[in-house]
C-alpha cells in the first residue's frame, strides 16, 4: 500500500558513440554522500561521505562463458536520471511503521565501441543511508543461453579499516558461522567471506557491504584478486560448477542484484536503515489481511528428549496458549521419516492425528506451522499438492530446512516456493538458509529466515559466546530478518556451561530477554521447554514484547562490546541491552520517549547475576523525557524494560 509516489524525470540525453561527457555524479539527499561515475578506459564508480573517499575507483563488469570479457572499451549512448521520493506502508513493521524511499536515480546505457558491441545498463542511487547499483544484461544476439563465469565488480576499500568477517570457506554452507574483527588485509584470494560485511573507518565512518532483491541471479561473496584492499564479488557457482565454472544462465535480459554499500556516521545508523526494503520491488499481494506476525512455541530436540507424539504436542499448544502466542511449530518427524524417497509431506506419521491437532490448537487460539524437509518439499513438485492441502486444513505456515546453497538455481527455487505459499496463505520460515535480501517487502509472507548462528548451538558448540550474540546486531541482521530462536532460560555461566540435554545458555535471563527486542524477526521462534518458562522469572516478559515495530532507534554500543537499542511499538518503548562478557555500567538517555511522565516497567540482572544468571531483579519507576538511566550490567548480562505510553 503506497501513500504517495514522485519519480521525476530530471534529465535525458541520446547520443551517438562520440558523447560530450563520460562523467556523472549522484548526491544523496542530505549531500552528504556523493557517487561518481567515470567512463574511460573501464566503467568506473567511487563513493564520498562527508568528503571522505569510502570507495576508491572501483570498476563493473563481466566474464562469459564462449565470450570477450565485457569490462572495458565502452560509450555512454543514453542516460537517465530519476529523483525517487515515496512513502510506504510495509505489511510487515520489522523496523518501522512508515518507511521513506527518496533518492536520486542514474540509469547509464553502455556499448563497447568495438568487437561484439555488447550492451549493458548499470543503475546507480545515493540514499542518505548508503549507495547501491545494479547492472541490467541483455540476451544474446544468439538464440540460447549466455553463461556467466564471473562478475568483476569491485569495493576499492581506502586506508586499513577495521572488518568483521564471516568466512565460510565454501559457496554451500547454512551461513552459521562467527563475525570475527580483522584488519581488511586478512582478506585474500581465499577467502569466501559472507555478508553483510562491516567495517569501521574511524573518524564516525562505518560502511557496510550487502546485497538486495536477489532475483534469477546467484548471491555474492567476499574476497579479492590478490590486490590488498581490493574487494570482489565472488558469485556462487551453479551445482555442479567449480568456483572458475558458470554462475548464472539467462536467455533473456537479468538484472543483478543490487549491490549495496551502507554508510553512517554510526553503527547504529546501518541497523536502523530501511535501503534493502527500499530495493526491493513493492507487494505484489493483493490480499495481506492473513499474514500475522508473533511468538511462536516450539517441540523442538533443543529443549531435552521431546518425542514427535500427541501429548508433547498438545503440550507445546498449551505453551503457546498460556502465553498468549499466535502460533505453535510442529517440528521433524511429523510425517514420519524425512529426507528420503519414501517421504510424504501430505500424510502425518501414524502416531499424530492431524486433524485433532489442528481442532486442539483451534480451540486455544492457536495456529499450527509446520517443519519441512527441503528435498521432500522439492521431489516430485510434491510442494504444488501439500501447500493447497495445508491451507484447507487451516495449517498457517511452514519452516523449511537445509537447503544449504544461494546458487542461481537455488534462489529461483525460494522465489518459486515463497510465491506458491502466498498463492496458499502459507507463512514461510526458511532454515538452513542464506542471508535475507528484502524480499519480505515484495512477499511479505516470507517472514523471517534463519542463516545466522543461533540458539540451537548452545546444544552441541561452545561458540556461543556473548561477543558472538552482540555482534550479530551489527551484522549478520543488517540484511534483515534472523531467526535467531531466542528464549532459552537454563541460564548458566561459562564456567557451568556444558553441551548437554536439555540445552544451557552461556548468559543472564535478561540477556536472553534482551534477544527479543534487539533481534529483528517478525515471527520470532521460542526454543525452549514450557516446564522451563513458565512461571520463571521473565516469563511475563515474554507475554508482552511483539515482534513488530513501528520506529526503531540506536542508543548505544559497538560490535562485540555492547548493544543498546529501543524500539516503539504503539504508544509502547520496549529498550533491550545485551553485554558481552565483561560486567560494565552504561547510560541511556530517555530522550526518545514522550515529554509526558511514563512509567517504566525494568527487568534487569541481579545483584548475583554474575554467579546466578537465572535471577532477575524487577521494579517499576516513574521516568521522564530527556531523563538518563544508569543501568549496571553483569558479566554475559543485559537489561530490558518497557516504558508506557499515554
Amino acid at each position: 500500500m503506497k501513500l504517495y509516489r514522485l519519480k521525476v524525470t530530471i534529465g535525458f540525453l541520446l547520443c551517438s558513440i562520440f558523447v560530450y561527457s563520460q562523467n556523472f555524479r549522484l548526491t544523496s539527499p542530505n549531500g552528504k554522500i556523493a557517487v561518481n561515475i567515470e567512463n574511460g578506459v573501464k566503467l568506473i564508480y567511487s563513493v564520498k561521505f562527508d568528503g571522505r573517499p569510502v570507495i576508491n575507483e572501483s570498476f563493473i563488469g563481466f566474464e562469459f562463458k564462449s565470450e570477450p570479457s565485457m569490462n572495458h572499451d565502452f560509450t555512454v549512448i543514453e542516460h537517465q536520471e530519476h529523483l525517487i521520493s515515496e512513502n510506504w506502508i510495509p505489511v510487515i513493521k520489522s523496523k518501522h511503521a512508515e518507511i521513506t524511499d527518496r533518492c536520486p536515480e542514474e540509469t547509464l546505457l553502455v556499448r563497447e565501441k568495438s568487437g561484439l558491441m555488447r550492451q549493458m545498463e548499470v543503475t546507480f542511487r545515493a540514499y542518505d543511508d548508503g549507495v547501491a547499483f545494479r547492472t541490467k544484461l541483455f540476451r544474446s544476439e544468439k538464440n540460447g543461453h549466455r553463461q556467466i563465469t564471473k562478475e568483476l565488480t569491485t569495493f576499492s576499500i581506502p586506508g586499513s579499516p577495521k572488518a568483521w568477517v564471516v568466512e565460510y570457506g565454501k559457496y554451500n554452507s547454512s551461513q552459521e558461522a562467527e563475525f570475527f574483527e580483522r584488519n581488511l588485509s586478512y582478506v585474500s584470494d581465499k577467502t569466501i567471506a559472507g555478508l553483510p560485511f562491516l567495517m569501521d573507518y574511524g573518524n564516525h565512518c562505518w560502511v557496510a557491504i550487502t546485497e538486495a532483491n536477489i532475483d534469477n541471479y546467484p548471491a555474492f561473496y567476499i574476497g579479492t584478486n590478490g590486490f590488498p584492499n581490493i574487494l570482489t564479488t565472488k558469485l556462487a557457482p551453479l551445482p555442479g560448477e567449480n568456483q572458475e565454472g558458470i554462475k548464472a544462465r539467462f536467455d533473456d535480459d537479468v538484472y543483478t542484484p543490487w549491490r549495496v554499500i551502507m554508510i553512517g556516521e554510526s553503527p547504529g545508523k546501518l541497523i536502523e536503515s530501511e535501503i534493502i526494503q527500499n530495493l526491493n520491488p513493492s507487494c505484489e499481494l493483493a490480499d495481506v489481511t492473513w499474514i500475522k506476525p508473533g511468538i511462536s512455541a516450539w517441540d523442538h530436540w533443543w529443549s531435552g528428549d521431546v518425542d514427535m507424539k500427541m501429548p508433547v504436542i498438545k503440550e507445546y499448544i498449551d505453551f503457546a496458549s498460556q502465553m498468549g502466542w499466535p502460533y505453535m511449530l510442529v517440528d521433524w518427524q511429523w510425517y514420519g521419516k524425512f529426507a528420503s524417497p519414501e517421504s510424504d509431506i501430505t500424510r502425518a506419521a501414524p502416531q499424530i492425528d492431524m486433524p485433532e491437532i489442528i481442532r486442539y490448537a483451534k480451540s486455544k487460539n492457536v495456529r499450527i506451522i509446520l517443519w519441512l524437509y527441503n528435498s521432500d518439499v522439492n521431489r516430485n513438485s510434491a510442494y504444488k499438492k501439500a501447500f493447497p492441502l495445508y491451507n484447507k486444513w487451516g495449517i498457517a505456515g511452514v519452516k523449511i530446512d537445509f537447503m544449504d546453497r544461494d546458487d542461481q538455481d537455488m534462489v529461483n527455487w525460494y522465489r518459486e516456493i515463497i510465491k506458491c505459499a502466498a498463492s496458499n496463505h502459507l507463512l514461510v520460515d526458511f532454515h538452513g538458509a542464506f542471508k535475507p535480501d528484502g524480499i519480505i517487502r515484495t512477499y511479505p509472507n516470507m517472514i523471517t529466515r534463519e542463516g545466522v548462528m543461533g540458539n540451537e548451538y548452545y546444544k552441541f558448540s561452545t561458540k556461543m559466546s556473548p561477543e558472538h550474540n552482540v555482534k550479530l546486531a551489527f551484522t549478520r541482521m543488517l540484511a534483515g530478518q534472523m531467526d535467531y530462536t531466542p528464549g532459552g532460560f537454563l541460564n548458566v555461566t561459562k564456567s557451568q556451561y556444558k553441551n548437554q540435554s536439555p540445552t544451557l545458555v552461556w548468559n543472564t535471563r535478561a540477556a536472553e530477554l534482551s534477544k527479543f527486542v534487539i533481534y529483528e524477526s517478525p515471527l520470532t521462534v521460542v526454543c525452549d521447554h514450557p516446564k522451563h518458562i513458565l512461571n520463571q522469572p521473565g516469563a511475563d516478559f515474554l507475554k508482552i514484547v511483539p515482534t513488530t515495530w513501528d520506529t526503531i532507534h540506536f542508543i548505544g554500543g559497538y560490535p562485540g562490546n555492547y548493544i543498546a537499542l529501543a524500539k516503539r511499538s504503539g504508544k509502547d518503548w520496549f529498550i533491550g541491552v545485551m553485554n558481552n562478557s565483561k560486567k560494565k555500567e552504561i547510560t541511556i538517555p530517555l530522550d526518545f520517549i514522550s515529554a509526558e511522565s511514563s512509567k517504566i516497567d525494568i527487568w534487569a540482572d541481579a545483584e548475583d547475576a554474575d554467579i546466578s544468571p537465572t535471577n532477575l531483579t524487577t521494579k517499576t519507576l516513574e521516568v521522564k523525557q530527556g531523563e538518563k538511566l544508569r543501568i549496571k550490567l553483569a558479566d554475559n548480562g543485559g537489561w530490558v524494560a518497557r516504558v508506557r505510553g499515554k
